[in-house]
C-alpha cells in the first residue's frame, strides 16, 4: 500500500510509520513539528520529511490511505484535501483494529501500568519463541519498535489507551480494538479536558467492558474500588479478578514467592508486582503455565521511562519517572520509599499536562509526595499559556499537595540549584513528569548529583 501519516512526528505514530515500511509498503508523512526521539528514528528509516509543515500538493489519489494524528486539527489543510479526494482516512487504532481483526486481541487498559503490563507480556512471550503482534506506548528492551505487525502472527497484543483516535474520531482508542482477552488494572480520573467528570471517564472503562468479545476474558484488578463495582452481575465475560502476589525485599532486592519457590527480579514497588500478576493471568489465558511465566519474567527489567535508571554508584541512584497523574505519583513515591527505606530521598514532579495544570484537579495530588524527605514541583509557565490555563501561584501549589516544605519552581535554573543544594551521599533522586522538566538532560544531572 501506499500511506501517507498526518502527524507523523507522534510516539505512536512515528512507530507505526517505521513497522509499515518494514513491512514494505510505501510511507509518506508530514507535522509541522516533530521533536526527538521521533525525528532521529524516522531518520534513520528514511521517512523524516524533507520540511516542517503540511503541503496538501503532494496529496493525490495515488495514496491507497491516510493515518491521522491526533496532533492535527481537524481543519488541518492535508486532511482536507485527503477528503476532497476521497482518500481513506484511518485513525492508528482503527488502522491497527483491521491489520488484527483475524487474530486474537489482547488489550491491556486502565489509567496506570497498562504500558508495564503489555511490556511483561512481550518480554514472556519473546523468550519463550511465541509470535506476536503488538503495540506498546515505551520503548522495550530487544524490541526495536514500539508496534509490529505481520500476516503470520495468530494474537495481537494492545496496549488500550483512553485518549481520543483521531481529531475527527473522537471515540477512545482502546474503543476500537474489541478484545478477546481483556485487561483493566485500575481507573483513576485522568483527561479531565476530554473526561471533565470522574462519572464521564468512568463510562469509557464500562463502554470498553461491553466490547469485549463474546465468551472473552476480563482480567481486572480486584482492590480498584471503581473496577469491582463495573464488574458485578457481569456474565457476559469470564471473570479473573487479581491483587498482588507474596512478594519481599532483601538487601534491595525483590523476590516473588509462589508454590514454594523464590524468584528474583529486576523492578520493584508494590504497584509493579501487581502488574506482574495481571500479566501472569493474561498468560495463563494463553496457555503459558506460571513456572514458565516466572523463569522468564524474572529476567524482565523495566521499561523506558517507567521508574528507569539512569545511574547508580555508591553515592546513590537517580531515576526518572513517566508518572504524571495523582495515582501514578503516590504509587511511584511509595515504590522508592519501600525500596530505599534508608537513604534520603529527593522527590521532584513536573506538571506538564492539561489535566495537572488545571487548578480544579491539582488537589487530587494531596499527599503524594508524602513519603519523600525532600520534594519539589515544577512547571513551565510557557505550558500553561500554550494550554490556555490560568496562572498557578505557590500557594495553590502548596495548598493542592498538602505540604508547607515544598518548594515550587517555574524555571529549570532555579530547579537545578535547588537539586544541587541537596546533593549528598546516600540519596535516591526521583525525576517524574510525562515531560522533560524544560530540556534537562538526566544523564548529566545524574552526575552532578552522583559524581
Amino acid at each position: 500500500m501506499n500511506i501517507h501519516f498526518i502527524a507523523i512526528g507522534g510516539s505512536a505514530m512515528h512507530n507505526l510509520a517505521i513497522a509499515l515500511k518494514i513491512g514494505g509498503h510505501k510511507v509518506t508523512g508530514s507535522d509541522d513539528e516533530i521533536f526527538e526521539p521521533s525525528r532521529s528514528r524516522l531518520k534513520n528509516y528514511g521517512l523524516l520529511p524533507l520540511n516542517d509543515g503540511w503541503f496538501p500538493e503532494n496529496l493525490t489519489k495515488q495514496i491507497d490511505a491516510i493515518i491521522l494524528g491526533m496532533h492535527a486539527r481537524p481543519d488541518n489543510p492535508e486532511l482536507l484535501k485527503a477528503q476532497e479526494l476521497g482518500i481513506k482516512i484511518y485513525s492508528y487504532p482503527e488502522f491497527l483494529y483491521y491489520h488484527s481483526k483475524d487474530k486474537k486481541r489482547i488489550v491491556i487498559g486502565g489509567s496506570h501500568g497498562k504500558t508495564t503490563i503489555t511490556a511483561i507480556i512481550m518480554h514472556v512471550l519473546k523468550k519463550l519463541k511465541l509470535d506476536f503482534d503488538y503495540l506498546v506506548g515505551s520503548k522495550i528492551k530487544d524490541f526495536d519498535v514500539m508496534v509490529r505487525l505481520s500476516n503470520d502472527a495468530p494474537i495481537m497484543i494492545f496496549e488500550g489507551d483512553e485518549y481520543l483516535s483521531s481529531p475527527i474520531d473522537l471515540r477512545p482508542k482502546f474503543h476500537w480494538y474489541s478484545p478477546d482477552i481483556a485487561l483493566i488494572s485500575g481507573i483513576a480520573w485522568d483527561h479531565i479536558n476530554v473526561f471533565p467528570t470522574f462519572k464521564n471517564y468512568l463510562s469509557q472503562f464500562e463502554k470498553f467492558i461491553s466490547l469485549i468479545n463474546k465468551d472473552g476474558v476480563l482480567i481486572y484488578n480486584q482492590d480498584d474500588t471503581a473496577l469491582v463495582g463495573l464488574t458485578n452481575g457481569l456474565n457476559k465475560v469470564k471473570l479473573v479478578p487479581y491483587g498482588k502476589p507474596d512478594y519481599f525485599i532483601v538487601d534491595g532486592v525483590v523476590y516473588i514467592r509462589h508454590d514454594g519457590k523464590d524468584y528474583k527480579l529486576g523492578i520493584f514497588g508494590k504497584h509493579n508486582m501487581e502488574n506482574i500478576e495481571g500479566a501472569r493471568r493474561v498468560c495463563n489465558e494463553l496457555g503459558i503455565n506460571d513456572t514458565s511465566f516466572y523463569d522468564t519474567v524474572s529476567s524482565f527489567e523495566g521499561t523506558s521511562n517507567r521508574l528507569e535508571l539512569i545511574l547508580a554508584n555508591s553515592n546513590g541512584f537517580l531515576y526518572k519517572d513517566f508518572a504524571h497523574a495523582p495515582s501514578k505519583v503516590k504509587a511511584t513515591v511509595k515504590a522508592v520509599r519501600e525500596q530505599f527505606p534508608q537513604l534520603n530521598f529527593v522527590a521532584c514532579l513536573e506538571l506538564h499536562t492539561f489535566s495537572s495544570l488545571n487548578i480544579d484537579f491539582i488537589e487530587g495530588y494531596y499527599d503524594t509526595l508524602s513519603m519523600a524527605d525532600h520534594a519539589c514541583v515544577y512547571f513551565n509557565k510557557h505550558t500553561l499559556s500554550m494550554k490556555r490555563l490560568p496562572e498557578l501561584s505557590v500557594k495553590d501549589v502548596r495548598n493542592a499537595f498538602g505540604r508547607n516544605s515544598l518548594q515550587v519552581f517555574g524555571d529549570p535554573g532555579d530547579l537545578n540549584k535547588w537539586l544541587m543544594s541537596n546533593k549528598k551521599k546516600d540519596t535516591v533522586y526521583l525525576m517524574m513528569s510525562s515531560g522533560n522538566f524544560s530540556g534537562i538532560n538526566f544523564n548529566e544531572l545524574s552526575v552532578k548529583l552522583l559524581g
